[in-house]
């Protein structure tokens, strides 16, 4: 409509700066620290990291008449959950990701038995087996919807491995759990595992049925967001992990 406001908030400053602080890395916007919701400092342990910060901010802003959402600031959010969400619930946070267990996509199969089930066992089993030789967590599988339990043992070694995981790890899992709705593949995530094979398990069922009756344009979009998604998720991973 003519004279329609962008959606968002109007982009503030104009330079975009990484200071050292506290022995980490901050980003100022002209000359005054980023603070998250909670009046944390935006400051991260690594310099990769916060350049890729600073040139997330920098370009946030540029189009849309000024205008910028947290969709333009992906690495923010994850930083946001590291510094804020996380340290003040770390238990909550391992409970809810470990929820998925009993709901996790590649342990509901296909009950038909045709080529659906085929390359879900195809795409899942091995993903399964990583699970059980990686982390001592069997897990169990069953046909069509009705719900199923994974084992106290299973349950126990996955809460004990993501209890021992720091901020940034329960962070890029508390994006790739849910994008991808399952725990399994989010923990392949974190142990370096292809985001376009991620993708494909996650979506195996979208695309068997795209393969018979078409392509879907909604169905497509939401493949391309989770996968945006992990990419972002991948590459705060990634940048951490760098000096």
């Amino acid at each position: 409509m003519p004279g329609r406001t962008p959606a968002g908030r109007k982009r503030f400053w104009k330079q975009v700066q990484l200071v050292p602080h506290d022995g980490g890395f901050a980003v100022h916007l002209d000359g005054r620290s980023v603070r998250l919701p909670g009046k944390t400092v935006l400051c991260v342990p690594s310099r990769a990291l916060a350049e890729a910060l600073v040139a997330e901010w920098q370009a946030a802003g540029q189009t849309a008449e000024g205008y910028f959402t947290p969709d333009d600031l992906p690495l923010t959010g994850i930083a946001g959950s590291m510094l804020e969400r996380i340290p003040q619930a770390r238990d909550g946070v391992v409970q809810s990701l470990l929820a998925y267990a009993n709901s996790d996509l590649i342990c509901y199969r296909d009950g038909a038995g045709g080529k659906l089930a085929q390359q879900q066992a195809t795409l899942w089993d091995p993903w399964l087996a990583w699970l059980d030789k990686t982390y001592g967590a069997t897990f169990r599988t069953t046909l069509g919807v009705m719900p199923i339990c994974q084992s106290d043992q299973a349950l126990q070694a996955l809460g004990a491995v993501m209890e021992s995981m720091t901020d940034a790890q329960l962070a890029v899992l508390g994006v790739a759990v849910p994008a991808l709705g399952s725990l399994v593949l989010g923990l392949a995530l974190l142990g370096g595992a292809p985001v376009e094979e991620l993708v494909a398990c996650a979506t195996v069922d979208e695309r068997q049925q795209m393969a018979v009756w078409g392509q879907d344009t909604e169905v497509t979009d939401r493949i391309a967001r989770m996968q945006m998604e992990l990419e972002t998720a991948a590459r705060f991973e990634a940048l951490m992990r760098q000096a």
